[in-house]
């Protein structure tokens, strides 16, 4: 009986690797989604048979949904990286888990409906269900840390074995696996008292699926001429923040703080900068800098052609300080028309010289729709000279500001 017990999760293994594997193959013409949804509705019935399905093997006992799918599984998860990319296979680990944590909260509201009966003998197993909820929630977050692992150390290994790809395979399995092993065991014991025998004939299967899904894919690259057998040019960092979805956070928080318009960056960062900007500077005895830049006659220009021609001329405006500025300085839209502008590290002299620069490069780049140019008035203020906080060189620059306004526009006025 073990024996025969042995050629049928031979045979298992065989079905579900050349099916899923052919599904994956033909993803161009069935569609990338048939292969993750079956990766999906395996994933109860491997966490079933993990749970209370066991056969007797030579070395021990064994559940083929630990030892034969969720092997499979985890490979074919690998294999889909290999494929595709970090951010394709992050998809199927991240709606694994979070279909898995639905079954579990919709367990529980289940379990408070007043059932009937409607076939003699027959009634539902509310506990079954949150038993199995929890076990497919804490075996998909194992499968979550399984995946990135055994995909940072395909990457890691192809250091050493570089077109080796059956060996990497191999290794990161019987690694992966035997992590596995050890935390889905601890669950078992936890849930339903099982015995170390358990863990001991899985992980012997576990380390025979290895080798057997290690060389089959290899075989299937090798023989598909796949081009994707050295290591990735990507860092590994870069990988792990695809996988973690870390690159779309990134992403994220750099458009936050921005004015939508213009690009710049918007009041409350200028806020929060400012203040850091400034007690750096006086912890350091350097100075910072500050414009306020507010556009000459903005009103006729909405008047005579409208709120997008004005929109334009801001953004062209915004584009063009931009432009102007050091590296370190930062341009912020203080509101409507005005604009600041902080300059770390330049003293009163420099802002000065560099407010004109932007005053004449507006005047000279930016236009309205009918040619006439654009100009802006500057008022600057400077640490040191006009104070040691972010409210008294605001205060300074804008007392400066209606004084270029008042004494002809398009000039820059500082002390």
């Amino acid at each position: 009986m073990p024996n025969a017990n042995l050629m049928l999760l031979l045979a298992e293994a065989l079905v579900y690797v050349a099916s899923m594997i052919g599904l994956l193959h033909l993803r161009a013409r069935l569609g990338l989604g048939v292969f993750v949804a079956a990766l999906g509705v395996m994933h109860f019935i491997e966490t079933y048979l993990a749970a209370v399905f066991y056969v007797q093997l030579p070395f021990g006992v064994i559940s083929p949904g630990s030892a034969v799918f969720f092997s499979g599984k985890l490979m074919m998860i690998l294999l889909l990286y290999v494929k595709e990319d970090a951010a394709t296979v992050r998809q199927p680990i991240y709606g694994l888990l979070a279909g898995n944590f639905l079954t579990v909260a919709l367990s529980l509201l289940l379990r408070r409906h007043e059932t009937v009966s409607i076939v003699p003998g027959r009634f539902a197993d509310i506990a079954f269900i949150d038993e199995m909820g929890w076990l497919m929630v804490w075996g998909t977050t194992l499968l979550y840390f399984d995946s990135l692992i055994i995909i940072l150390l395909y990457e890691k290994l192809g250091r050493w074995f570089q077109r080796f790809v059956t060996i990497r395979f191999l290794i990161c399995g019987v690694v992966v696996l035997t992590f596995d092993q050890l935390g889905f065991y601890a669950a078992l014991r936890f849930v339903n008292g099982a015995p170390s025998d358990v863990f001991w004939g899985g992980w012997m299967a576990k380390m025979l699926a290895a080798p057997f899904y290690a060389v089959a894919i290899g075989f299937y690259l090798n023989a598909s001429r796949h081009t994707f057998l050295a290591i990735s040019n990507r860092p590994l960092g870069d990988i792990f923040n695809d996988l973690t979805f870390r690159e779309r956070y990134e992403d994220l928080l750099s458009r936050s703080g921005h004015d939508t318009l213009t690009g710049a960056l918007d009041r409350g960062r200028f806020e929060a900068e400012g203040q850091r900007m400034i007690r750096e500077a006086v912890a350091q005895s350097a100075p910072v800098s500050l414009m306020i830049i507010d556009v000459d006659g903005f009103k006729s220009v909405n008047d005579r052609f409208g709120q997008m021609e004005g929109d334009r001329v801001l953004q062209k405006l915004a584009e063009t300080v931009k432009a102007k500025l050091g590296p370190e300085d930062r341009l912020f839209r203080y509101g409507g028309e005005e604009f600041v502008v902080l300059c770390p590290g330049l003293p009163y002299a420099g802002v000065q010289s560099r407010a004109e620069d932007i005053r004449n490069a507006v005047s000279a780049d930016v236009k309205t729709p009918n040619g006439y140019p654009v100009t802006a008035s500057i008022g600057v203020s400077s640490t040191l000279a006009d104070g040691a906080g972010i409210q008294e060189l605001l205060a300074q620059a804008d007392i400066r500001l209606y004084a270029a306004k008042n004494t002809g526009r398009n000039r820059v006025v500082g002390r």
